[in-house]
């Protein structure tokens, strides 16, 4: 009994004492808007001592009693301090809509941008909604100053080309690393495609919380050996505390090309080739007219027929696309989840091109104690792509411009026309079926331990699972199936990346002035590759599809490849009195991929941070919010270089029936990443409580160790092997500015940026040229932007006779008009001189209308495709409208020169057909309602939106061809692809997309 009222005692007195120790503080967070719920509540000085407003918005937290203040912190809405006075408090949050006191991701953490020194663009979830985007990386397109991305074509799911301040490298990718939820996942394409296929295609859009970019050396070179090309952060949404919300979102619409090309008539086209024919007189051989020319060529009657065919509106139609989506979301205090599933089918604007993706994705966290959280997400997708061929494939369909009007699509008997003069690749979609099929998996779990108030370990383990099919089957009518019987072809790939990342954090704030914060970690990345494919030939009919009935097994092939990395990091990031800020980060990579003898490597950067306006003489301000100097210093490096470029390898080979092996490749132990040593200078500013914000910023990068190919004596059976030689630099400018021109009931804001860059090569191997030569143009030489376009200078026609002429040599003071005898210059270049974006936003009551819009400047593009569609009838090859100008005796003012067929007058490849780039495009314009909630609140919902969004509304520009926003792929080495800038060969455009959405929220 005494031992039973000596525990009850115990008991009593540690109640007592638990209740002596604390006070229960509640209350409520608003805004203007009405509460806000998720808002991050704590006592100063002690954030782990905290809780989240509900749904309603109200909060209940107990603090110690010797707590002053309480700490309101929410994203896109300014902290607020509020004295602890009594046990109730009702607080009321001001929107904040100055983007440089927002919260970003930075590498293993998040940082408030008024202490980031150094240089971040981000976009949140705000500039993905609405908008039917293909892509989520296409969303930073114009809203990221120094980011400069290309959508290549209008073909859907295909890689965007991504430059983050210029280009680094010549034969290593130049693509930015791409980090979901901190697992840096496989961004190579895995198909057999030249034009690579998007690996970020998998993931919704409306899944993403915010991207964010990160420029310098400051904020990459936590990344090491993997940040030259910037590295590209990609955060998903999560679960937050309060009810559960549901919200389903349903989009539908068209599109059409942005552009058509203009083709002749059938009229046209006879007078043209009667000219060329003529000119190169047919009629003094063996032909009495251009008609029995005609018929000799191509074996057909087609000269005299009545057809008047389109070619240009059978490779296009009208595409279709629609969008379901549905997110559930909520929690407590100990658990919040969220809960997603897509659905996207688009039919493109090209023949037989279609895309469907659908997923699904779970996010997860769980407060198991005071000290541990857990938790995770998973997101898996299939993508079905029914692809069409590659720029520079016959079967292309735009290559249907180059047949003659005349000819017609289908035969007497309904059939498609196999007789026309080149390809008919409409059969190819008839008769047969390419489909690429990508299951997408990507995975992480965490665990945070707080193993005190200010230091807490977190452990992560993510994994990218990427798994490729690709079907082929070609008819025996088509081009390259009929002269097999019918082929049928199976490429699978794999993809397995796993992921750890360890990390212990401390943060310490001393005598309210000294502010550390210190993290060191270790990282681990394990890839691997696998590839296989089988073809086989000799089909029973075209009804037979598949490779199992194939008569005979034709090749075979099947491969494997791995990397790893090991890394060990640490940062510091230190302010001294919310004005003086200082940060350091030191990377150490090792990789498989590297040579023996320089297995690691070390990236260090440094940067610092002045907030002036927090000084004495600027803090009373009325006018200025934000004056803040920063710069950085750092070294990252680019390990693209192939699994096993430093490595002797060996090959096996059929002799006479018996296995064997032979060298494959020369190695170099020596073999190590390119460096990037990186300069950047930054000024962020805000007057008027930030109604005017931006920044302004100066960067000089210097690349050196270029993996280039060195030549070598070729007594080994090597002519070269790849070693790291050569340097490279890029420096330039950014601007960009937000204003907020009204903030009443009537609301404009309003964005601009603005980027120049500059590029130089400093050094390559003996110094000497890389210049592939041939139908491409772009070439790489000391002292000149990379791939720039050399070759033969286009001079215009002699009024005398009709040549086409060339000038001698780069002083373009005389002409000639043989080919051969003029010399190869500079002829323009295809990097532009600047870049960016600019938009406008504005709401009213219930209405909201965003317009964005996108430039480009001062770069060049080769039009390819003119040497055969724009070449004065030299061919076949039905021709632009502007080929009727050519020279004759009565118009000898005109740069066509005289048709002449077969003759080549004028139709090698030279500057003829170098035309300017620069453009302006109305990205996207969304016009939204939202329905009154006292209407919907009749039907128990949150909210309703309404809208109508339009994609590449329209184009401004000189260029001539189909888009300006293009680059071909060589189909050869990634070397060739990075030299081979600006290049355009039949490639589709844009696609233009009206859609009409609905969101509703439960």
């Amino acid at each position: 009994m005494k031992k039973l009222l000596l525990c009850m005692i115990l008991s009593l007195s540690v109640i007592s004492f638990a209740f002596a120790q604390g006070k229960v503080i509640s209350g409520k967070v608003t805004s203007a808007s009405g509460p806000i719920p998720g808002v991050s509540v704590f006592v100063k000085g002690s954030p782990s001592t905290g809780t989240q407003s509900d749904a309603t918005g109200a909060f209940k937290l107990t603090v110690s009693e010797d707590a002053k203040t309480l700490v309101f912190s929410f994203i896109g809405f300014k902290t607020k301090e509020v004295p602890i006075t009594g046990q109730s408090v009702i607080v009321s949050l001001d929107e904040e809509n100055n983007t440089l006191s927002d919260v970003v991701v930075v590498g293993y953490g998040t940082q408030n941008r008024r202490d980031v020194t150094g240089s971040i663009a981000k976009v949140t979830a705000a500039d993905l909604k609405d908008k039917p985007l293909t892509t989520i990386e296409s969303a930073l397109q114009g809203k990221a100053p120094g980011v400069f991305i290309n959508s290549s074509s209008g073909k859907l799911g295909q890689a965007l080309q991504i430059r983050v301040r210029g280009i680094s490298s010549i034969s290593a990718s130049n693509q930015p690393l791409f980090v979901i939820d901190g697992v840096p996942i496989v961004s190579e394409a895995l198909g057999t495609y030249t034009e690579a296929d998007n690996p970020l295609a998998a993931i919704s859009p409306d899944d993403i919380e915010s991207m964010e970019v990160l420029k310098d050396a400051a904020s990459a070179a936590i990344y090491g050996a993997r940040g030259s090309n910037g590295v590209v952060l990609i955060t998903t949404k999560k679960g937050k505390q309060g009810r559960t919300n549901i919200d389903f979102g349903y989009y539908a619409g068209f599109s059409d090309p942005t552009k058509k090309g203009d083709f002749l008539n059938a009229d046209q086209y006879r007078q043209l080739l009667d000219a060329s024919f003529k000119y190169n007189n047919y009629d003094d051989g063996d032909y009495a007219n251009a008609a029995e020319m005609w018929k000799d060529y191509t074996g057909t009657d087609d000269w005299t027929s009545n057809n008047n065919t389109n070619w240009v509106n059978e490779a296009f139609r009208k595409g279709h696309t629609q969008q379901y989506s549905l997110n559930i979301n909520g929690g407590d205090a100990k658990t919040r989840f969220m809960l997603s599933g897509n659905y996207n089918n688009n039919d493109g604007i090209i023949v037989s091109n279609r895309y469907v993706r659908t997923g699904g994705r779970l996010s997860l966290d769980h407060t198991v104690s005071k000290i541990l959280d857990v938790g995770g997400s998973v997101n898996i997708s299939k993508v079905d792509n029914y692809r069409i061929p590659t720029d520079n494939a016959f079967s292309n369909p735009l290559q249907l411009n180059a047949l003659p009007p005349i000819q017609p699509v289908r035969d007497a008997s309904g059939q498609l026309n196999g007789s026309t003069v080149y390809y008919n690749s409409l059969i190819d979609y008839e008769n047969g079926k390419n489909l690429s099929t990508t299951y997408r998996t990507f995975a992480n779990a965490y665990a945070s331990l707080k193993i005190t108030p200010d230091l807490v370990f977190r452990s992560e383990y993510g994994f990218d699972f990427n798994n490729l099919e690709e079907e082929q089957f070609l008819g025996s009518k088509t081009q390259d199936g009929g002269s097999t019987g019918g082929s049928s072809t199976d490429y699978m790939a794999k993809s397995i990346n796993f992921n750890t990342n360890n990390t212990l954090n401390y943060t310490k704030t001393f005598n309210e002035k000294h502010n550390l914060n210190v993290l060191a970690g270790f990282a681990f990345q394990d890839t691997k590759f696998r590839f296989s494919s089988v073809t086989g030939t000799t089909l029973p009919s075209d009804n037979f599809t598949k490779i199992a009935s194939a008569a005979i097994i034709s090749a075979g092939t099947s491969s494997e490849t791995r990397h790893t990395f090991v890394s060990y990091l640490a940062r510091v990031n230190y302010k001294y009195e919310e004005k003086y800020l200082l940060s350091a980060s030191i990377r150490t990579d090792g990789s498989s991929r590297f040579g023996v003898n320089n297995r690691y490597g070390t990236f260090p950067a440094v940067s610092a941070g002045w907030i002036i306006n927090q000084e004495e003489f600027l803090k009373s301000s009325s006018w200025l919010s934000l004056l803040k100097l920063r710069g950085s210093y750092g070294l990252t490096g680019n390990a693209e270089i192939g699994d096993f470029a430093s490595r002797n390898l060996y090959r096996g080979v059929n002799y006479a029936g018996v296995g064997g092996t032979r060298p494959s490749q020369l190695g170099d132990p020596n073999l190590s990443w390119e460096n990037t040593t990186n300069y950047n200078i930054g000024l962020d500013f805000g007057f008027f409580s930030d109604r005017i914000s931006g920044t302004v910023e100066y960067y000089k990068k210097k690349t050196t160790d270029l993996l280039l190919n060195a030549p070598i004596a070729a007594t080994n059976g090597f002519s070269s092997i790849t070693r790291n030689i050569g340097d490279m630099q890029n420096k330039g400018f950014e601007f960009s500015l937000n204003t907020r021109n009204f903030v009443g009931e009537f609301k404009w804001s309003t964005s601009f940026n603005i980027s120049f860059n500059k590029n130089k090569v400093l050094r390559l191997v003996d110094d000497q040229p890389i210049y592939p030569g041939g139908r491409f143009l772009g070439r790489v030489s000391v002292g000149e932007p990379l791939g720039y376009f050399y070759g033969k200078a286009y001079a215009g026609v002699d009024p005398a006779n009709g040549d086409a002429l060339y000038y001698v040599d780069a002083s373009r003071t005389k002409t000639t008009n043989d080919y051969a005898a003029a010399e190869n210059q500079k002829l323009g270049d295809p990097n532009p001189k600047f870049f960016g974006g600019f938009g406008n936003h504005f709401s009213f009551k219930n209405f909201d209308l965003d317009i964005q819009s996108q430039f480009v400047s001062g770069n060049d593009i080769y039009n390819m495709a003119g040497v055969f569609q724009s070449a004065n009838g030299d061919y076949f090859d039905n021709q632009t409208i502007d080929q009727l100008n050519y020279w004759t005796p009565t118009n000898t003012n005109t740069p066509i020169p005289q048709p002449r067929f077969g003759e080549g007058n004028g139709t090698s490849p030279s500057s003829r057909w170098i035309q300017d780039g620069s453009y302006l495009r109305i990205k996207s314009v969304t016009f939204g309602y939202n329905i009154p909630k006292a209407f919907i609140n009749k039907y128990k919902l949150q909210n309703v939106r309404i809208y109508a969004s339009a994609l590449n509304l329209f184009t401004i520009t000189g260029y001539k061809g189909y888009d300006p926003e293009v680059n071909t792929p060589s189909g050869g080495s990634l070397q060739s692809d990075n030299i081979q800038l600006g290049h355009d060969f039949y490639t589709p455009p844009q696609a233009r997309t009206i859609t009409f959405g609905v969101n509703i929220g439960l």
